[in-house]
């Protein structure tokens, strides 16, 4: 058989494509902002993870532009060598200070940060718990770490006890329980809590994913842990900096004998170039804005809880109850692919562009538009938004021509 006749035979994209309805890869010719010029039309974006909307804060591209200035467009080689800067090991230890750690190591990306921890951290003898609905980049860093890895539901406290309660029969096992801080598609917290109770009961580390956290929660914007008081209670925590701090890569904190280990043992942080000039000053940056500003953090709080009473208030929106009102991700049940993407797309063609989801991402006939918010969004932009949303979705709500089927 021909290797790429799988390739041949995906068509899902190109019936998409065929429909009009096709929702990737949207052009944008103007920066990130809580407006954008996209496929040539004034848009609200409702679909970024820039939180507190440094990507467009003249500081943070003045550092970027700085940087370049003065080490070049790259580093040309792996931090491991001849890639680490000045500027890699300042940002690492204003990291380590600002999310209370002894150490930090930064990485190129996020996908990376989770790849390289998990696989350096667990080995061929360890137990993994992790959450059902964790990033990809955890499901893969467990997979490439070659321990056992056990899923426990959904934020579900007594099936992960039963897992532990499990795995510690293993004396000779060490236990990692990861767990994203807010789930990205749900925009769910996680039970910070109850997770370190059960993992001191039965010996188990914990890592938190904080990629949708930091700059989210907590009083100075540190993430889930500060969140809910437990930052001495969590052994690693990972962020990237592709969201709240507008730029891109990743880090993990914690111990220093930890952050030693992983940065000697993590093959897809030995073996890959290391985060360039720009994206480090910028992250560096953005940075101090956030501990200077925590009153974005609040702003961004109350955004959220505005667009959640607004959009629940519409008759023919059914929004997702995430059990908080704090967190800037809040999606929208939408059932079916076809419906899913027919309303994403009428919702681009009226100025407001959103996340559509689909499986695998959610299961079965439970599509949902994730939208997201920015610190830097005006009154006037959420309350233009919601007037679009409760005008599309009145107009939708009894066509059922738009349940149509495209198999994923």
């Amino acid at each position: 058989m021909d290797l790429f006749q799988k390739c041949r035979e995906y068509t899902t994209a190109r019936q998409a494509m065929a429909m009009g309805v096709y929702p990737f890869f949207h052009m944008l010719t103007s920066g990130q902002d809580t407006e954008v010029i996209m496929e040539g039309h004034r848009t609200i974006m409702m679909g970024s993870n820039n939180y507190l909307g440094l990507t467009a804060d003249p500081r943070v591209k003045d550092a970027a532009v700085k940087a370049i200035e003065k080490y070049g467009s790259g580093c040309s080689g792996s931090r491991f060598l001849n890639g680490t800067l000045d500027l890699h090991v300042e940002l690492e230890q204003a990291l380590a200070k600002f999310l209370q750690k002894e150490d930090c190591l930064i990485f190129s990306t996020g996908f990376q940060s989770n790849l390289s921890i998990i696989s350096s951290i667990t080995g061929r003898n360890d137990y993994i718990l992790s959450d059902s609905l964790n990033h990809a980049s955890i499901v893969d860093g467990a997979r490439l770490s070659f321990a056992k890895t056990l899923k426990y539901k959904h934020n579900d406290m007594e099936d992960l006890e039963r897992l532990l309660e499990r795995c510690a029969t293993d004396e000779k096992a060490g236990i990692l329980v990861v767990t994203d801080g807010v789930f990205s598609m749900e925009g769910e917290i996680c039970n910070l809590p109850e997770i370190v109770r059960l993992s001191r009961k039965y010996g188990a580390r914990i890592m938190v994913d904080d990629a949708h956290s930091i700059g989210v929660l907590g009083e100075h914007g540190r993430g889930t842990a500060e969140y809910f008081g437990l930052t001495d209670e969590v052994d690693l925590i990972m962020n990237t900096f592709s969201k709240t701090l507008a730029s891109l890569g990743g880090c993990v904190a914690g111990s220093a004998d930890a952050i030693h280990f992983i940065k000697h043992t993590a093959r897809p942080f030995i073996f890959s170039a290391s985060i360039p000039p720009a994206n480090v000053a910028a992250a560096r940056e953005a940075l101090r804005i956030l501990e200077a500003e925590p009153q974005r953090v609040r702003r961004l709080n109350e955004i959220s809880a505005y667009m959640r009473r607004g959009l629940a208030q519409l008759p023919f929106v059914k929004v997702h109850d995430s059990g908080n009102d704090l967190v800037p991700i809040i999606p929208i049940l939408t059932g079916t692919v076809g419906r899913t993407l027919f309303t994403a797309k009428t919702l681009l063609d009226n100025g407001v562009y959103v996340n559509p989801v689909f499986p695998p991402a959610v299961p079965g006939d439970n599509c949902l538009l994730r939208t997201s918010y920015t610190a830097t969004h005006t009154n006037e932009q959420l309350d233009e938004a919601l007037a679009i949303f409760g005008r599309v979705f009145a107009d939708l709500a009894e066509n059922k021509e738009i349940d149509f089927v495209i198999e994923i």
